[in-house]
């Protein structure tokens, strides 16, 4: 595992370590050993979901090679602040294309390191489908059919962007690529995503549900 050496990366480490917690170390690390189906083996450090994200608020400008190496850390809550800022960033009006690129690169590139659910849940709809709302989403398709869920798992969550503006298409269509993915979180995710549809066009997920009902679990 390469050394935290960049500037940020190093401060927010730091700030993250003033809220470790033993009794929320212990919390954590039996929700991922016994309610945890995701099959990732994390090393933690104990801090609450809500601190990580308040000190990543701190960190909203930090530079695209800083998150990165926040990425590489093998603690689970480093990771998660990695992809808080990215989606900090990804959501603000003040945050350039080009900066939204570097963004959607870093994902994509290393989604070896986005690799449990809520990582993936609490960026892509941001980092990935807000910066492919003006884009080809050929990537999305690539993606839902790829042998890692994680990715096929960003594949779905992703389009819940769309959903906001009003576009189901590609949720429902990735959907269908998912009826008979072998993994249980996969399926869950595309049942929320199918409702999260259904709130926006309740016609189209009635014609969807009455063709592939019976294929789904």
């Amino acid at each position: 595992m390469k050394k935290i050496t960049e500037a940020a990366a190093v401060q927010f480490i730091e700030e993250l370590q003033k809220h470790r917690s033993v009794s929320d170390f212990e919390k954590i690390r039996h929700y991922f050993q016994s309610g945890d189906r995701s099959g990732v083996e994390n090393v933690f450090m104990g801090v609450r979901m809500g601190k990580i994200f308040l000190v990543a608020k701190k960190f909203i400008g930090m530079p695209p090679a800083d998150i990165e190496q926040l990425l590489e850390s093998p603690v689970h809550e480093v990771r998660l602040g990695a992809v808080s800022i990215m989606d900090g960033q990804a959501r603000s009006k003040k945050t350039t294309p080009e900066r939204r690129r570097d963004l959607f690169d870093i994902y994509i590139r290393r989604h070896d390191r986005i690799n449990h659910w809520d990582l993936v849940d609490s960026s892509a709809p941001n980092v990935i489908g807000r910066y492919l709302a003006d884009q080809p989403r050929d990537i999305l398709y690539d993606l839902a059919r790829s042998q890692n869920k994680w990715e096929r798992r960003t594949a779905i969550v992703s389009t819940a962007h769309f959903i906001r503006c009003g576009e189901t298409a590609d949720t429902l269509a990735i959907a269908e690529l998912l009826l008979d993915d072998p993994e249980d979180l996969i399926h869950q995710v595309t049942g929320w995503m199918l409702r999260f549809a259904g709130d926006v066009d309740r016609p189209s997920l009635f014609r969807f549900l009455d063709e592939f009902a019976s294929m789904m679990t």
